[in-house]
């Protein structure tokens, strides 16, 4: 996995309100789909991105088609695709988002280039984790599963 401080993951998900998620699933035992559904369940705003369910609703949202059919500004753009169609995802968040943060790709999605692109015009990027896990790890709330998270908190 690739590195990044707790204080890095633990800022972004405190500055980010708008997540547009690119890929995320109507089927709710998919990743994307409970990734999704946590985010929106922990306030923020998730605008679910997939051309194959454009129009239906998901998390009181409808589905868009694309990032260039958002019509909000977005601060985090949430990949869920394989790591080989992350440029073009890069390319169109860049144009269509002037004051886009973030770009976080999920487990298993990392593009160097595109990340590069990215960073070159201010973006910042996460590569290889997910922003549900780092959330509930940063947050102590990985603790309610048994898992010792290393953070030292007075919350239960």
């Amino acid at each position: 996995m690739s590195s990044y401080s707790d204080d890095h993951l633990k800022s972004i998900l405190q500055r980010s309100r708008v997540i547009a998620v690119v890929g995320v699933s109507m089927n709710p035992v998919r990743p994307s789909y409970y990734v999704a559904r946590y985010l929106s369940l922990k306030g923020f705003r998730v605008i679910p991105v997939n051309p194959g369910h454009a129009g239906k609703m998901l998390f009181g949202e409808p589905v868009r088609a694309s990032l260039s059919d958002v019509d909000a500004p977005v601060d985090m753009v949430d990949i869920f695709r394989r790591s080989e169609a992350v440029p073009p995802i890069v390319d169109e968040a860049l144009d269509v988002f002037p004051d886009l943060q973030t770009i976080w790709m999920q487990i298993g999605v990392e593009h160097a280039e595109a990340a590069a692109k990215a960073e070159a015009r201010g973006v910042t990027v996460i590569q290889n984790r997910c922003p549900k896990i780092e959330y509930q790890r940063l947050f102590g709330e990985l603790r309610q599963g048994g898992f010792a998270t290393g953070i030292i908190s007075s919350k239960l």
